[in-house]
């Protein structure tokens, strides 16, 4: 109605500038019967009414179709009126549909290339890095250590770049089955063994239950708790310590199973709590260490949102971090 009254607001100012401007000249000419003026007045102004009446109910979809935005592509297709103007409408809206839809399209196939492209380089760079570690394991020259830690980073990163173009079809790549939450720790632990001896960092695995099993996904619960660990190491290698302790914990609480990765590292501070999990935010402490990227934790946390997990984190600067993986418990 608003936008139907701002339509037509010019309309009845000329028409009242009409009908003023008609009394003003036969007043000006000697005609003095006001009253009869005034009734052709009201005349036209009943005309008028009559009019906009009309033109409002003929037109009431089109001008609602008008106030309220879209929120769906497919409402676009949705008819208004048989008027010139509505059809018109209509037919602007169809077009801008049919070219969201060509654009979109594009898009996701671009997408499509993209997830393809990368996932096929990320296997291509997989064979030679695993040629130069099976090269470089046995030496123990202190050059072929470095070299080794370099392949890590480099396996580490790669893994990164994958799971993140991995993630954008998230839905294709997924399989929920029951997991043994203390096995899988094992396994991640073991994979991490070389950063922990050559960063001096003591690895501690506690699980109250054995047996701990939770519906999930071990590629991708393998992944998360491959990041949450990357970043414990990494930070508490950065702490001046003599005794350095990882600790990754699994237990139930309540109907949930917890796996706790708690380090002893140099904390985050609490101004950058709230944005750990933003992409590519180091914070503090990420802008004193190269490595950093920024992405982990964000990775982690997106992994587990499509999963239907959580992610706790707490942290104290100078004291060290914990950080929570919660997963629905198969009691």
């Amino acid at each position: 109605m608003k936008l139907f009254i701002r339509e037509h607001l010019l309309l009845i100012a000329v028409q009242m500038v009409q009908f003023g401007a008609m009394i003003t000249l036969y007043w000006l000419d000697g005609y003095r019967h006001l009253s009869i003026a005034l009734y052709s007045v009201c005349i036209g102004f009943f005309f008028l009414s009559c009019y906009l009446v009309y033109q409002y109910l003929t037109r009431r979809r089109y001008y609602l179709r008008l106030s309220k935005p879209l929120e769906t592509l497919d409402e676009s297709f949705q008819k208004i009126e048989n008027t010139p103007v509505s059809k018109a409408l209509e037919g602007l809206l169809h077009s801008h549909y049919r070219h969201s839809m060509q654009q979109l399209t594009a898009v996701k196939k671009q997408q499509e290339q993209h997830l393809t492209f990368i996932d096929q380089w990320v296997h291509q760079m997989k064979t030679p890095l695993s040629v130069i570690e099976l090269t470089v394991q046995n030496i123990d020259e202190p050059e072929f250590a470095s070299i080794r830690e370099e392949l890590e980073s480099m396996r580490s990163g790669l893994y990164t770049v994958l799971y993140m173009a991995r993630l954008r079809a998230f839905e294709k790549d997924f399989i929920i089955k029951p997991v043994i939450l203390p096995k899988l720790i094992n396994e991640v632990v073991h994979d991490h063994k070389r950063q922990f001896i050559r960063n001096r960092i003591f690895p501690e695995v506690e699980a109250v239950v054995p047996g701990i099993s939770a519906q999930t996904d071990e590629k991708w619960l393998f992944f998360m708790l491959s990041q949450i660990i990357n970043n414990a190491i990494k930070y508490s290698a950065a702490k001046p310590s003599e005794e350095k302790k990882i600790t990754v914990s699994c237990y139930v609480r309540g109907r949930e199973a917890v796996i706790e990765v708690e380090d002893q590292g140099i904390g985050i501070q609490a101004s950058d709590l709230k944005r750990v999990f933003d992409p590519f935010f180091t914070g503090a402490n990420g802008r004193g260490l190269r490595e950093s990227t920024g992405m982990g934790l964000y990775l982690a946390k997106e992994s587990a949102d499509r999963l239907g997990h959580r992610i706790e984190l707490e942290s104290e600067i100078g004291s060290g971090t914990v950080v929570r993986i919660i997963l629905a418990a198969i009691l």
